[in-house]
């Protein structure tokens, strides 16, 4: 049976919105920029929430969506609390619906401010068509979720497609560790075969690469452009599936220019600032904070 996440209090949204916008003010930040956030077309959502209503015998923990609501009321939330530039992340589980969810993503973020224009990927016939044409329609980011899709990224139809993405320079948020978990093609082995071939692309590892965090550290270091996102990792919820090696801070502060705040908003079992306090109570420091939570991404998509 599986147990009730209680591990952080449920905050009412109006003060939240105040404990999130205290946390940057405090360190000088004009705002946050999250690497890690689903907008997606609203059938497809509730798809996705269906399926973390059904993950506690995967987990051993019930998976509540704390922020359940419609798409207008969470992209007013994502202001109040200060964020300046997120994602719609979006991702397809089988051939024939990536460039449907790229039209979509395109259109959304076109008519929703400081959302970056994001994209996604599939190992089919024609991928790098819908590659290209994302990309010449301004796409700023992708999503490659390897769990989900069930897919090798050391596919042949996708090599020319990471060829074209690391010539453009254009980040690719892709789901690749054994969380919560384990796929098929998950796990560092994969990631490490496709960047000995594609050493520029600007891959950024979901989730820390939990729970392969040693690995996952190792190829930041190996490859410069390879970074990761914070997105649910160091929180109590994660701590208590898949803890991170206090041996590995170290190696993680180390690294402080390459990682990213990522939070999975809206499908988080917990309030938003809780993310935040996870990372600050790692204690690496307020110029460590600032670059997370806000330079680096801001460096790495040309924010002003």
């Amino acid at each position: 049976m599986s147990a009730r996440w209680s591990g952080v209090t449920a905050l009412s949204e109006s003060s939240e919105s105040d404990d999130v916008r205290m946390f940057w003010q405090r360190l000088g930040l004009p705002g946050l920029v999250d690497v890690h956030t689903h907008f997606m077309p609203e059938q497809v959502l509730r798809k996705v929430w269906a399926y973390f209503d059904a993950v506690g015998p995967l987990t051993g923990m019930e998976w509540p969506i704390t922020y359940r609501h419609e798409e207008e009321e969470r992209v007013a939330l994502l202001r109040e609390f200060g964020v300046r530039s997120f994602t719609s992340m979006l991702y397809p589980h089988k051939a024939g619906m990536a460039a449907w969810l790229n039209g979509w993503a395109a259109d959304f973020a076109e008519r929703t401010p400081g959302c970056l224009h994001t994209a996604t990927l599939f190992p089919e016939e024609g991928v790098e068509r819908y590659v290209r044409e994302a990309v010449e329609r301004g796409a700023r980011v992708f999503k490659a979720h390897r769990q989900v899709g069930a897919y090798d990224p050391n596919d042949a139809l996708l090599d020319p497609v990471w060829g074209l993405l690391a010539e453009a320079g254009i980040p690719v948020v892709t789901h690749c560790g054994s969380g919560p978990v384990p796929g098929k093609h998950t796990g560092p082995e994969p990631v490490g075969r496709l960047l000995a071939r594609h050493p520029r692309l600007r891959l950024v590892v979901a989730h820390m690469g939990m729970p392969e965090y040693t690995d996952f550290l190792d190829l930041a270091e190996r490859y410069r452009e390879v970074r990761l996102d914070t997105t649910m990792a160091f929180t109590d919820f994660s701590e208590r599936l898949s803890p991170f090696p206090a041996g590995e801070r170290a190696r993680l502060a180390a690294l402080g220019d390459r990682v990213l705040l990522g939070t999975d908003f809206p499908n988080i079992p917990y309030p938003y600032v809780h993310q935040l306090r996870a990372l600050e109570r790692l204690d690496l420091g307020d110029d460590w904070l600032r670059a997370v939570c806000h330079d680096n991404g801001a460096a790495l998509f040309g924010l002003t």
